[in-house]
């Protein structure tokens, strides 16, 4: 867990607040009922006005409260809850997701919404935002939660726990300290990001050179015939998928057979997803995804597993390298060759009969062994740089938390710099 920097001072004097997740809080906080200071309102519509948003909860980033591709071009096909500006969202459906919100405008939302408005002598919004965040509060709520598959929060429960009450003015303080601070903290994430995705496109250019121009950059070149191919290494064949491999979807397996631990794993079309006590596959074999926004994903499974429906086996002829196999279907990018559809697919029959470069054997296994040492360094690069988003985060968690439970004074450091 990431710890606070020592310029964060502490108040003068606490007091017990009488909670155990709370603990102290400043002597001149107040600790009160949430639902003595914010009401959750229940005002459905079936109407999205011209003027107004409408929000489900893929629209709220999971702990920071950003709004994600907001429309208002919506069909209900329930009735839907009516929020204002100064209203903050809770999305009470699998609360450990702290999809919270306070929107800067009119709009509508869906029920797995609470639309909690604060009293006057309450909370003001941004404070409330930030407090609901607060990862000490998220853990309490959803340890209350009803519904074992699909876990919601109980307002009776969460109305009813005791919060901090800072003054009005400290809230409005807080608040935009941790405007400050977390808008520093997110531009340093989306930088990171930034980095994994020029990585990950160093990656995959890494493999389609490598696999389609060879790795001596002297060798001869030929016309392939083949527009997305180019010219490759005049030694090498330039052959059909079918004659390289036969292909067949893998088997049914029910959701009560697959296990977190266990003897064989199962994997469908995007990798991992449990372990079983049977096995349809034993050897080395190149998994496609079949179906879903991921089809065409590739990846290796060797051994005895379960292949599920959703991935397509692809069982390599006699005489050449599985590793160097998998990194050509990665650089031909088959989800392109996926057929339209409410839950796109492979068109297998389709990817069969396109071309791709056959280099003999032994650059087969050299380009194997160069596509594994050097993606190993940009995978560890990568690895590298999410950890530091990890600590990012935690950091701007404890730094939520803190704020807004009083275990630090921002008030001398509100102003953005």
């Amino acid at each position: 867990m990431a710890t606070l920097t020592p310029q964060h001072k502490s108040y003068s004097v606490y007091q017990p607040s009488g909670v155990e997740w709370l603990g102290k809080v400043p002597v001149h906080w107040a600790v009160a009922r949430l639902k003595s200071h914010v009401a959750n309102i229940a005002d459905q519509t079936d109407d999205c006005g011209a003027d107004e948003i409408y929000l489900t909860l893929e629209n709220v980033e999971s702990w920071t409260g950003k709004l994600l591709e907001v429309g208002n071009d919506a069909s209900f096909d329930s009735r839907v809850k009516r929020f204002q500006v100064g209203d903050v969202l809770f999305g009470r459906l699998r609360p450990y997701l702290a999809k919270v919100t306070s929107p800067n405008c009119n709009g509508v939302c869906v029920s797995e919404f609470f639309v909690l408005r604060s009293r006057s002598d309450g909370f003001m919004p941004k404070y409330l935002e930030y407090l609901l965040l607060s990862k000490p509060i998220i853990d309490a709520i959803n340890s209350a939660t009803y519904g074992a598959k699909m876990p919601r929060a109980d307002w009776q429960y969460m109305g009813g726990m005791k919060q901090p009450v800072p003054p009005l003015t400290e809230q409005t303080t807080i608040a935009a300290f941790l405007d400050c601070e977390t808008a520093k903290i997110d531009a340093l994430v989306s930088k990171k990001e930034h980095l994994i995705e020029l990585l990950q496109e160093k990656r995959t250019a890494l493999i389609s050179r490598a696999v389609t121009k060879g790795l001596d950059p002297n060798a001869p070149m030929k016309d392939s015939g083949i527009e997305w191919l180019g010219d490759v290494p005049a030694h090498w064949e330039v052959r059909r998928l079918k004659t390289l491999c036969s292909m067949k979807s893998g088997d049914g397996i029910s959701a009560m057979s697959i296990e977190p631990v266990g003897e064989y794993p199962v994997y469908g079309g995007n990798g991992l997803r449990g372990y079983t006590s049977r096995y349809n596959h034993d050897g080395a074999f190149v998994l496609i995804g079949r179906q879903g926004a991921l089809c065409g994903n590739v990846y290796v499974a060797r051994g005895k597993f379960w292949a599920t429906e959703h991935a397509v086996v692809a069982t390599l002829a006699f005489g050449h390298e599985i590793v160097w196999f998998s990194a050509i279907l990665t650089a031909m990018n088959l989800n392109q060759y996926s057929f339209a559809a409410a839950q796109p697919g492979l068109a297998v029959e389709r990817i069969m009969n396109l071309h791709l470069p056959l280099p003999p054997l032994a650059e087969q296994r050299a380009i194997a062994t160069f596509l594994y040492q050097e993606t190993a360094k940009l995978d560890s690069l990568v690895a590298k740089v999410h950890e530091a988003i990890k600590l990012l985060e935690e950091k701007r968690a404890a730094l939520v938390s803190a704020a807004v439970t009083g275990k630090i004074d921002v008030r001398e450091e509100a102003e953005c710099t």
